[in-house]
C-alpha cells in the first residue's frame, strides 16, 4: 500500500520520527510476502475451496491477515515516513488523507460491484443457490434507504467487506502515532498498547449494522498493534532482531507447538484441546486480535526474515541460465508484481473469489475443476497486477 510533500518548522515532525536513508527504497521481502499473501487471500475467500485446507491459517493461530496488515504497516513507513520527516506533519497528514480517500472509494466500489453481481445472479433465476443470502445481503436490499447511508458512513460493514474499513482506521491513526513518536517513542508505544487493551479488555469496537448490536469483525483498535509493529520495524523505531540460532529454535518451537491447537483434525480428535480453545478463546480470537495470534505471527515472521536473508538476497534467483533459475526468476517476478500492486489485486481477488465460487457451483467441486478454477484465479490476479502496474507507469507521458 503506497502513499504520501512546505510547512513551517513548527509543523515538522522531529527528525527522529523515522529512519531516513532507505525511505524510498523498495524492500523485495515486502513485495514477495505481500504477493504470496494475495494468493492465499484469494484461495481463502473462494467458497468451499479445498485448497483452504492447506493455507497457513489451518496450522497456526495467525494467518495471511496478520501478514497482510504487518506488511501494510511496513510499506506505509516506506511510503510515508520520508514525507513526514522532510515536509512536515501537515503535508504528510494530507497525503495520508488522500490515500484514505482512495481506499474508501475502493471499499464502496467493491461492495457495489459484488452486491450488484450477486443480485444479478439471483435475478437470472437459473441458479439454485441464493447468492445474495450467501453474503447476508438481504437486509441491505430490503431497506436500502437505511443501509445505503450506513454503508457510506461505515456503520454497515458486512463480514466479507471488513478488511478495508479496518485499514482506513489504521491509516487515520498513522499521523497521530508519528506525531507522538516525534515527541517520544514511548508515547507512541503507550497509545498503541492502550488501544489494543481497550479492544481486548474494554471490549470497545465499532457498530457493523443498524439493525443489531453486531460489531466490526476486524476491530481496528486491536489490529493496529500488528500494523504499527510492521511500521516500527520498517521506520527503524525498533532495531532489527539478530540472527541467532537460539531465537530461531524458540520461534520454531512456538510454531510447531501451536499446530495441535490450530489444526482442526487434531482439535476434533482430542476433546481436551477443544476445551482449552473454548476456555482461553480470548487469547486466540481473531476479531480483537488475541495476544497469542501476535506471538505466533512474530515467531513465523522471524523465521521468514531469516529465510529471506539480509535485504532479501535469498529470494533472488540463482545465477546461471538453467531451467530452474529461469523458472524461479519468472515466478519471483510475478509474485513480486502482485505484491507491488496489492490494493488493486486485493479488490480484484475479493470480486473474483465470488465468481470462482459460482463457477465451482456450476461445474462441481472435483479435484480437476478446483485445480483449474484456482489456477485461473491466480493467473487473473497476475494479469491484474501487470495491468495496474502499466497504468501506474503513465505510459501516455512517455515519448513515442
Amino acid at each position: 500500500m503506497t502513499m504520501v510533500q512546505d510547512i513551517s518548522d513548527a509543523g515538522r515532525a522531529p527528525a527522529a520520527t523515522v529512519s531516513a536513508p532507505a525511505a524510498r527504497v523498495r524492500d523485495p521481502r515486502l513485495d514477495f510476502f505481500r504477493g504470496i499473501n494475495m494468493f492465499i487471500i484469494l484461495i481463502a475467500h473462494v467458497p468451499s475451496n479445498w485448497l483452504t485446507l492447506w493455507i497457513p491459517a489451518r496450522f497456526g493461530f495467525s494467518d495471511a491477515t496478520e501478514a497482510f496488515v504487518f506488511c501494510s504497516g511496513a510499506a506505509s513507513a516506506i511510503a510515508f515516513g520520508k514525507l513526514f520527516e522532510q515536509r512536515g506533519m501537515a503535508l504528510g497528514t494530507a497525503r495520508v488523507g488522500f490515500r484514505i480517500w482512495q481506499v474508501y472509494w475502493a471499499h464502496i466500489g467493491l461492495f457495489m460491484a459484488i452486491a450488484a453481481t450477486m443480485a444479478m445472479l439471483n435475478g437470472l433465476g437459473s441458479f439454485e443457490k441464493d447468492y445474495v443470502g450467501s453474503l447476508n445481503l438481504h437486509p441491505f436490499f430490503n431497506d436500502p434507504l437505511t443501509n445505503l447511508p450506513a454503508l457510506m458512513g461505515l456503520f454497515y460493514v458486512p463480514n466479507y467487506f471488513d478488511i478495508l474499513p479496518m485499514y482506513l482506521v489504521l491509516l487515520a491513526l498513522m499521523p497521530v502515532v508519528i506525531w507522538l513518536a516525534g515527541i517520544s517513542r514511548l508515547l507512541a508505544l503507550a497509545l498503541v498498547a492502550g488501544l489494543w487493551l481497550t479492544a481486548n479488555i474494554g471490549d470497545v469496537n465499532f457498530p457493523a449494522e443498524p439493525w443489531s448490536d453486531r460489531q466490526w469483525f476486524f476491530n481496528p483498535l486491536g489490529w493496529q498493534l500488528i500494523f504499527f509493529t510492521g511500521f516500527a520495524f520498517s521506520a527503524g523505531w525498533i532495531p532489527k532482531p539478530p540472527v541467532d540460532w537460539r531465537l530461531a529454535v524458540i520461534a520454531a518451537a512456538v510454531v510447531l507447538l501451536t499446530v495441535p491447537f490450530a489444526y482442526f483434525r487434531i482439535i476434533n480428535a482430542i476433546p481436551e484441546i477443544g476445551a482449552w480453545r473454548s476456555d482461553w478463546r480470548f487469547l486466540i480470537q481473531k476479531s480483537d486480535f488475541g495476544i497469542l495470534r501476535y506471538v505466533h505471527f512474530l515467531a513465523v515472521a522471524y523465521l521468514a526474515w531469516i529465510a529471506a536473508g539480509e535485504a532479501g538476497h535469498r529470494l533472488l534467483p540463482p545465477g546461471g541460465q538453467g531451467a530452474i533459475a529461469r523458472i524461479w526468476r519468472a515466478c519471483l517476478a510475478m509474485i513480486m508484481k502482485v505484491g507491488q500492486q496489492s490494493l488493486a489485486v486485493f479488490i480484484a481477488s475479493m470480486f473474483m473469489a465470488r465468481l470462482m465460487g459460482v463457477a465451482l457451483d456450476q461445474a462441481g467441486r472435483s479435484n480437476w475443476t478446483m485445480f483449474w478454477v484456482n489456477l485461473t484465479g491466480a493467473a487473473l490476479l497476475i494479469t491484474v497486477a501487470y495491468v495496474a502496474g502499466w497504468f501506474k507507469s503513465h505510459p501516455w507521458r512517455k515519448r513515442a
